[in-house]
């Protein structure tokens, strides 16, 4: 066991059912009934092969989108294509989740074979606005529908999504208060990265945050800081303007009137009080970049021109954080320094990944933003480890025992590993 947690092997998986909880959720290429992206597809392959090889029925439980993000809201027949051209070997699927067509699919598994369900937010009980309006206890989603006719044709619950561990809902932490569980390799891997990063990482440790996801970015920012994990917190983004707005700084109107338009006002105070604390540790952009007239520009704190937003931080912001970040044993980033997504304003992020690429430091990304600027400037393979989660990265690095976290630990001490 790690962590309390029992893992693969502590289990005899020849000719078992196992019931294996996957994220497998990707942007959808909607004409082409395809995937945009086969990135967490590809982190969940040595699970399920190890599974497989072992000789044990999988059954593979992934969800697509959600009720809060319905552009992505799709079926699992393009994931388990992908799965089965990355694995070499045919991938089951069927039309159903927890009803009678998904349960005599899973009784006709032979040894060896992947079977994966449909879109398990098909189910209500699985939707975020389930989660969120009833709140169930762990015990109250062993009894759901999809829990309940589900788990007695398995003989073992495996969990390797943990870019999904901060949810809370069945098919994540109900099976696990009904039968032995163990969590996947890729969960295991991504626990034990982000322990070791919290609890010793080697110092200096710099944290990069930046992005629009400001309540993560504060939280884990008061965490980092307080823990003494962070030495230095750069930051970028929509999480700088705040910082800087809140500290006296002129970032222009149009930033501003940005702010307040998005309702992140409440953030200032916070801000100030976070600066006010920990001033000589966090790390401001001293210029910024703007584009005006379809042309990067950039200026001094204080000159943005009064309607334009600055949306990047400036060049000489961009030599301090590459020297930080080249000077440093260990580097967190998550979230981009500006938009990106565009040429005009991509020069801070582009610089701070680049600079990951080239440090001698230990390096970890997270969050779908920074994994796709990672693919971008091409230092993916350069970079120390790549988390698949977002927000469960961002919660667990607030010091949140994650939910799926809780309920695997409650079925390693329930049931324990298998007697062999």
């Amino acid at each position: 066991m790690r962590f309390g947690i029992c893992t693969l092997d502590e289990f005899n998986l020849q000719g078992k059912t196992v019931l294996c909880r996957v994220d497998f959720n990707q942007p959808i290429d909607w004409e082409n009934d395809a995937l945009k992206s086969t990135a967490r597809i590809e982190a969940a392959v040595p699970t399920v092969k190890e599974i497989s090889d072992a000789g044990a029925k999988l059954v593979l439980m992934a969800h697509q989108g959600s009720d809060i993000e319905y552009q992505n809201f799709y079926n699992t027949r393009p994931h388990a294509r992908v799965l089965g051209d990355l694995i070499g070997k045919e991938v089951k699927w069927v039309e159903d989740v927890c009803g009678p067509t998904a349960r005599e699919a899973i009784k006709s598994l032979k040894d060896g074979e992947i079977l994966l369900l449909d879109n398990v937010r098909y189910c209500s009980e699985e939707q975020t606005l389930f989660e969120m309006k009833l709140n169930l206890s762990h015990e109250e989603q062993a009894r759901t529908q999809v829990v309940k006719k589900l788990a007695p044709l398995g003989d073992l619950y495996v969990c390797d999504a943990f870019a999904a561990s901060h949810r809370d809902q069945p098919t994540l932490c109900g099976f696990e208060q009904l039968m032995p569980s163990a969590m996947g390799r890729l969960f295991e891997k991504e626990y034990v990265v982000i322990s070791e990063l919290m609890e010793s990482p080697e110092k200096p440790c710099v944290f990069v945050l930046g992005g629009s996801k400001i309540s993560d970015a504060f939280i884990m920012m008061e965490t980092v800081l307080g823990k003494g994990v962070a030495d230095k917190v750069l930051t970028g983004g929509l999480v700088g303007n705040i910082l800087l707005h809140a500290t006296g700084q002129d970032i222009g109107k149009g930033s501003v009137d940005f702010i307040y338009a998005k309702n992140y006002e409440d953030y200032i105070p916070k801000a100030k009080a976070l600066y006010d604390k920990y001033s000589d540790k966090i790390v401001l952009p001293c210029d910024l970049g703007y584009v005006e007239g379809g042309e990067r520009k950039e200026c001094t704190l204080g000159d943005v021109p009064a309607e334009i937003g600055a949306i990047d931080v400036g060049a000489e912001t961009i030599k301090i954080y590459q020297q930080l970040i080249m000077d440093a044993k260990t580097v967190f980033v998550n979230g981009p320094m500006g938009v990106f997504e565009e040429a005009p304003s991509e020069a801070g992020t582009k610089a701070v990944f680049e600079a990951l690429g080239d440090t001698n430091a230990y390096t970890v990304v997270g969050g779908g933003d920074s994994v796709t600027a990672a693919k971008k400037y091409k230092v993916t393979d350069k970079l120390g480890y790549v988390c698949t989660g977002g927000g469960a990265l961002i919660r667990f690095l607030t010091g949140e025992e994650l939910p799926v976290v809780k309920a695997l630990r409650y079925a390693g001490s329930k049931f324990g590993p298998e007697k062999k």
